[in-house]
């Protein structure tokens, strides 16, 4: 492709996409709210992600536009962070909704961030894009929202695509760091009862699903997971056994409710069951190359 542009592309990621793509494309641009210039041939614009200061139009004759922008739901769920973890995903996409529209010649497909947390959590049934069930809790409500103002605006000559996204697996950034350090001081036991399913990806295999859905030119909403959700029990006996520690001990829900407001997230991070699978991009033919939750921890 020609050009590509990530909005919120200088995060976790980002920068998988950007060191995905960055041979794959002949110009990236990412939308940042840091300083503009160019770094590694990756032209860095400065955008605040709710109005118009000359960043929209970078959007004029490029193929992809990525939207990652939304602040972290690794926080307390206080009125102030909710408030700002859903102002923050509506009004990023509305203003590109708004930039797209006025483009002369605009992206050719877009493809927006969404979560697999729009799901109710599930210990037995499997949530895909077409017989998943949709809750009102406050993160579904977050995500049914955010989905809502990227499709609700018509760009007829922009396709539209939502990633709902789950806990991406990376050396550098997520979730795995974390979870490995527990791990290794001897804390990577079950968390909660332990029944809880995670739905997962490999940082690579989210990489090549964002590629596969451009070159498939998929629309709708497209489940980014890998076909392999794992009970929490086993994920982290998973990580133990990848980082060789001597023994896991288990952490109760009282102490994952004492934890969390320690160190200022929600126990609901790690205690809802995310049950949910892959079944456009299998239906489509995109094949994992680390569906295996054993092989994936061997590669990071």
């Amino acid at each position: 492709m020609k050009k590509m542009v990530i909005a919120a592309g200088t995060g976790f990621l980002g920068s998988i996409l950007i060191g995905y793509f960055k041979d794959k494309a002949e110009e990236i641009v990412i939308l940042t709210r840091g300083k503009s210039g160019t770094k590694n041939n990756i032209k860095y614009v400065n955008w605040d992600a709710k109005s118009f200061s000359g960043w929209e139009h970078e959007l004029e004759n490029s193929d992809i536009l990525i939207n990652l922008a939304g602040k972290s739901v690794n926080c307390r769920y206080n009125e102030r962070n909710k408030n700002e973890i859903m102002a923050s995903r509506i009004n990023s996409t509305a203003i590109l909704n708004k930039a797209v529209l006025q483009c002369k010649t605009p992206p050719k497909h877009w493809l927006n961030s969404s979560t697999a947390t729009i799901y109710k959590g599930s210990y037995h049934k499997q949530m895909d894009e077409v017989n998943g069930d949709k809750g009102f809790d406050f993160s579904m409500k977050v995500a049914r929202a955010w989905e809502k103002v990227f499709f609700k605006t018509e760009t007829p000559q922009t396709l539209k695509t939502a990633l709902r996204t789950s806990i991406v697996l990376g050396k550098k950034g997520g979730a795995y760091p974390m979870l490995r350090k527990l791990a290794k001081i001897g804390m990577g036991g079950k968390q909660g009862n332990g029944r809880q399913y995670v739905s997962w990806i490999h940082q690579h295999d989210f990489a090549r699903a964002v590629e596969f859905v451009i070159k498939t030119q998929t629309e709708c909403v497209v489940n980014v997971v890998s076909p392999t959700p794992v009970r929490n029990t086993n994920f982290m006996a998973a990580i133990v056994k990848r980082v060789k520690a001597p023994f896991a001990i288990p952490i109760s829900k009282l102490m994952l409710d004492l934890g969390a407001k320690i160190i200022g997230t929600e126990t609901e991070l790690v205690l809802k069951s995310r049950n949910v699978i892959p079944k456009r991009l299998q239906e489509n033919g995109f094949t994992f190359k680390y569906p295996n939750l054993d092989e994936a921890l061997q590669n990071l």
